[in-house]
């Protein structure tokens, strides 16, 4: 059976230099720097596991693309994105030279400069050590937040509203803990109505990471921040990844924050620029 192996430019570009030095194999990764394994270098391409042949075309169409993952299947390659009817949405694998990010409406869902996805998402749950008991995340994307989450916690349970971003989590290989740890349970869903359903005082921890004010303003109103008061244990503490604080928009985002999630209850917030965030608690 062929096997898909997911390439970007920084697994491609070595083995251009392996061809042009004259190599006959080399160490590459199937699996976007996952794991390595030694490849044969042809004539006709690259041999990854079970005869699935990156043509040098392909492999320089690969290096020609820095924004995208591709898709290595039956020797034929196809850029890693789907179309999202849900949110009439492109959402796609955007390479780093570390885990990937996700692109959907021209907007990287993680941070990419000076820290790559996975620094960024550690950054963001170190904000709320110790993290034990249930663990509330609002907004699933790729999974890298549940996944580090469900590292200490009892129970992780992830919320998702967009199908497109499902998809990609499937095409992802740092997202394949997400469907394999019993501890994290995945919940379909606007989190806004989802939240709702929660019972008072049942999650430790809460990391709100939504996507940008433009992309879904209603995960950033005082309605929502006091549904998430209620379910938050007391003694508890939610995350909210804002953007950089010290930009203009992430200042004026910061301060409308910092007043709803106060007039919610919580009774301390504190920034945290390191992460992009502020820290609420109950």
């Amino acid at each position: 059976m062929t096997q898909v192996a997911v390439l970007s430019i920084y697994q491609v570009e070595p083995l251009l230099k392996a061809r042009s030095a004259g190599l006959l194999e080399a160490m590459s990764s199937p699996d976007l720097g996952q794991s390595q394994i030694q490849v044969q270098l042809r004539d006709d391409g690259v041999v990854f596991p079970g005869e699935n042949v990156l043509s040098w075309a392909a492999a320089e169409k690969i290096q020609q693309s820095p924004s995208n993952c591709f898709l290595l299947e039956h020797s034929e390659i196809k850029v890693a994105q789907v179309f999202s009817e849900e949110t009439n949405l492109v959402c796609s694998l955007y390479p780093t030279s570390g885990a990937p990010s996700m692109l959907i409406s021209g907007f990287v869902m993680h941070r990419i400069k000076g820290v790559d996805p996975m620094q960024d998402t550690l950054k963001k749950v170190a904000t709320i050590q110790p993290i034990g008991g249930r663990v509330l995340d609002t907004a699933t994307g790729l999974g890298y937040t549940a996944i580090e989450a469900a590292k200490t916690a009892e129970q992780v349970v992830t919320i998702e509203i967009d199908p497109g971003s499902q998809a990609m989590v499937k095409l992802n290989p740092w997202s394949r803990p997400l469907l394999e740890n019993p501890r994290i349970t995945q919940l379909m869903g606007d989190a806004f109505d989802v939240v709702q359903t929660f019972e008072d005082a049942s999650f430790a921890r809460i990391i709100h990471d939504p996507p940008a004010f433009s992309l879904a303003g209603q995960l950033y109103s005082g309605e929502f921040y006091r549904q998430l008061y209620r379910v938050l244990q007391r003694g508890g503490r939610l995350f909210h990844y804002i953007g950089d604080l010290n930009s203009k928009s992430g200042s004026t985002v910061t301060k409308g924050a910092l007043k709803r999630l106060q007039a919610s209850g919580f009774s301390r917030v504190v920034r945290h620029p390191e992460a992009f965030g502020v820290v609420a608690y109950k």
